[in-house]
């Protein structure tokens, strides 16, 4: 079991937190028997640049005991701050980004190593020409799209850009230049990539079957219905993109969410929300979170502003709760939902509480779908990686650089017996990266 000690500041190394029985069980092979160096069959993935206070790696957890395996992913020498990962379609491949000195590389899960070529050669990492909020692999398993808004242009042009990746020839194969492109979604088979810029009120579209043809493979997408969009949360079948406005925290008019067919990027009618920077779709509701600048909390909580949660329903576009549901304020950029339906909601730079002997809260909200009830977790800091495990009542967050395992039927961190065995590091990002379920 892995979990952290409140108020720890981001400057101080987390704690990571393992029983002692734990090493003798994974070494074993505990929790199924895989050909990886850990030999596990459930596994997470955690980035951490400091590991044993030098080592930049993933650390690899069995996510059927939650114990740490002592095998890790090494990517020393590719990546000086391993941080935000994505993972393939297909599961097999880890896509790792580093925000010092900017750059990914590929990482093969079934090797737990740097994924190698059909010759058998190693890839290596793609240096960025700056930093990145957003990159995705596309539904091919080969080909990696990332988001630099700061990226250099040719001919004068306007700071900004989407690079195309060659995951295993190690190379930008394609940069579509892009103003200030920020986040990118992917579309129904990667055919259309959705490009959100900061301070627009349009949505580039990349053809990427244009990509590196004699035709141009960019569409601007512009209606009076788009204010500041950010983002975007795909339907099932891939036929409706809903449409994340930001509205005011990102300096426009009015959050919303709009509905836009793929196949000809018509948008309809907006639904006014409080906030709309992240979103996640359930069946026929949709969630969406954000923070309306200076919307006050209420009572309950010491904390002066709030950002709002709101649940739509997508079969008639209209509101489901009557009033937005309160949580912790910040830019919000993470949401997952538990196999037992409870929502967890990340944020950055909120408004933390930390009051001795009293209230503590930071940049997570823990909603209960069913229950329609709000926890805010007494951890401080902000949400960098939230990752449910299939099959468990159980969801890991990184959280101000700790690890914290949540059992979802308390929305509580759970509570490690025996005396734990204490390891440094610096914990970032984390996915679980089987596609089984443990047993």
């Amino acid at each position: 079991m892995l979990f952290g000690v409140p108020g720890l500041r981001k400057s101080l190394f987390f704690i990571l937190v393992i029983p002692v029985f734990s090493l003798f069980v994974v070494s074993c092979g505990g929790g199924g028997s895989k050909s990886t160096g850990s030999g596990l069959s459930y596994r997470a993935f955690i980035s951490n640049p400091l590991f044993g206070g030098v080592s930049p790696v993933l650390q690899i957890v069995n996510a059927q005991n939650d114990s740490l395996s002592p095998s890790t992913v090494s990517v020393l020498g590719e990546l000086t701050q391993p941080s935000r990962m994505t993972l393939s379609p297909n599961k097999r491949y880890t896509w790792v980004y580093s925000t010092v000195s900017p750059a990914v590389v590929l990482v093969d899960n079934t090797t737990e190593a740097i994924a190698t070529t059909s010759s058998g050669s190693k890839t290596g990492s793609v240096t960025l020409s700056g930093l990145s909020d957003s990159m995705f692999i596309a539904s091919d398993n080969a080909t990696g799209y990332v988001a630099v808004p700061s990226a250099p242009n040719q001919n004068g042009q306007a700071l900004g850009a989407v690079y195309q990746v060659s995951l295993f020839g190690s190379t930008i194969s394609a940069t579509l230049a892009i103003p200030s492109a920020h986040y990118i979604v992917p579309g129904s088979n990667t055919n259309n990539i959705l490009v959100f810029s900061d301070n627009s009120d349009a949505i580039t579209v990349i053809s990427t079957i244009l990509v590196g043809t004699n035709s141009n493979p960019l569409t601007t997408i512009t209606s009076p219905n788009l204010d500041r969009p950010v983002g975007a949360v795909l339907s099932a079948d891939g036929s409706v993109a809903y449409i994340l406005n930001c509205g005011p925290e990102c300096g426009g008019k009015q959050a919303s969410v709009a509905v836009m067919q793929m196949s000809d990027f018509s948008i309809g009618t907006p639904v006014p929300v409080q906030g709309a920077t992240t979103g996640l779709l359930n069946n026929s509701t949709l969630y969406v979170a954000g923070s309306a600048p200076n919307t006050p909390c209420g009572s309950g909580t010491a904390a002066k502003y709030c950002g709002t949660l709101t649940q739509i329903n997508t079969n008639s576009m209209t509101l489901i709760n009557s009033s937005p549901i309160s949580i912790t304020d910040g830019w919000h950029n993470h949401m997952e939902l538990s196999a037992d339906g409870q929502l967890f909601i990340g944020a950055r730079s909120c408004s933390n509480v930390n009051i001795s002997g009293g209230e503590v809260r930071g940049c997570l909200t823990i909603y209960n779908s069913t229950a329609a009830t709000t926890i805010f977790p007494a951890f401080v800091g902000d949400v960098t990686g939230i990752a449910p495990i299939l099959g468990r009542d159980i969801v890991y967050v990184i959280q101000n650089n700790v690890l914290n395992i949540y059992d979802t039927t308390t929305d509580q961190i759970e509570v490690q017996n025996p005396q734990p065995l204490f390891v440094g590091g610096l914990p970032y990002d984390v996915k679980y990266v089987d596609s089984a379920i443990p047993q």
